[in-house]
């Protein structure tokens, strides 16, 4: 009994390093091998662009948004907006239509069915030859799209992810602290992937791919990870480029988030089913390789913790053991702890053992989810 307990903590454990640190530092070593790509020696390249911004009840934000979205450094007779009504109940439609801007105007899609549908529209009305996907609440840098476009220079480039940049506006969220350095953890496993070859996922509030490649998916998956998939399985590279800034704000408490990351991981998981072939190494093997390191085994991270934790119970006679366990329940303690108590006002590190928490057990529910057959289609606009 003592010996089967052992074997199942050391695997569970050496899959939850390789997860967080062996995978990326082996991607690291591995891209130190490879020559920089430098997209910025063609800069001039400036293809026409079709920004698509998807918005559900956005009436506090749209016209901040159009404004800033027109604003932005791009050959002006490159550039349509397309704003992407899923059924809007508020303002949304009125302020989109009376803004002053040829290059914008609104495209309403009834009978909401969830950004992925809208997305799915929005690309038969587009007329240029980049599509860039936005959502309503992201703040591009000025030079985001010029920098996406770039990389197109390049004709095996199929599509590109621009960067996420989180903040905490307030300062109180609960899981920001945690948002903030995830990503940061995120955009450095894709710039090593896009230094080596290619990514597998893109962000989903800043990518773009070109109007040719594009598919149009089920509704129920997250468009942003199957989209890129689609442009691979057509022979196509995904990049990353780090220097397309989005700023985004982390949600305000830690229900918001549960719930986000839940929709996201369900949608996530049907999206990879929808093209499983790609998880085949014998036939994919780089494509593959990321998919299991990056996604797959990521989602089965809160079943490696378990069997951790629980097989760390059956070996409390050895001292070392017995150290672990204590340091496990502090942890997750403080995590719940974080949860009750909002310590994260005063010292923000408190906020990183509550979102590790909050991501794996969105994880969790999300694979019962899918298995009991549930499907995540629209989003609930959550604003204060």
């Amino acid at each position: 009994m003592f010996f089967a307990a052992q074997i199942v903590f050391w695997v569970a454990l050496a899959a939850l390093i390789y997860v967080y640190a062996g995978y990326p530092l082996l991607l690291i070593a591995i891209s130190l091998l490879f020559r920089k790509r430098r997209p910025e020696l063609v800069s001039s390249h400036t293809p026409s662009i079709s920004m698509l911004i998807a918005a559900y009840n956005e009436e506090a934000g749209i016209l901040e948004k159009m404004e800033q979205t027109v604003a932005l450094d791009y050959p002006a007779d490159k550039l349509e907006i397309i704003v992407l009504s899923d059924g809007s109940t508020d303002q949304t439609d009125t302020i989109v239509e009376s803004f002053r801007d040829k290059r914008v105007r609104l495209l309403r899609v009834e009978d909401r069915k969830g950004k992925t549908n809208a997305q799915n529209v929005g690309v038969k009305e587009a007329n240029s030859d980049i599509l860039v996907f936005s959502d309503a609440t992201t703040v591009y840098h000025s030079l985001a799209l010029k920098r996406l476009a770039r990389n197109y220079a390049d004709p095996r480039v199929g599509a590109v992810s621009g960067r996420y940049q989180y903040f905490d506006a307030s300062g109180d969220s609960p899981t920001g602290l945690g948002t903030m350095a995830f990503w940061n953890y995120e955009n450095l496993i894709k710039t090593a992937q896009s230094r080596i070859r290619t990514i597998t996922g893109c962000c989903g509030c800043i990518y773009s791919v070109r109007r040719d490649l594009y598919t149009p998916l089920p509704l129920d998956v997250i468009s942003d990870l199957v989209q890129p998939l689609h442009v691979l399985k057509q022979g196509y590279r995904v990049a990353f480029e780090d220097q397309a800034l989005a700023y985004e704000e982390t949600t305000k408490s830690s229900s918001d988030e549960f719930s986000m990351r839940v929709r996201v991981v369900t949608r996530g998981i049907r999206g990879l089913l929808s093209v499983s072939e790609l998880l085949r190494p014998w036939n994919f093997p780089w494509i593959a390789f990321q998919l299991w390191s990056h996604k797959v085994l990521r989602w089965l991270v809160p079943f490696f913790l378990m069997m951790v934790f629980g097989s760390n119970l059956a070996l409390l006679e050895s001292l070392p053991y017995r150290y672990f366990l204590f340091a496990q329940a502090g942890f997750y303690f403080l995590a719940l702890l974080s949860l009750l108590i909002p310590f994260h006002r005063r010292w923000k590190v408190f906020g990183i053992p509550l979102y590790f928490c909050l991501l794996n057990t969105a994880a969790l529910v999300s694979v019962i989810e899918v298995l009991r057959g549930k499907k995540y289609t629209i989003w609930q606009t959550v604003r204060t």
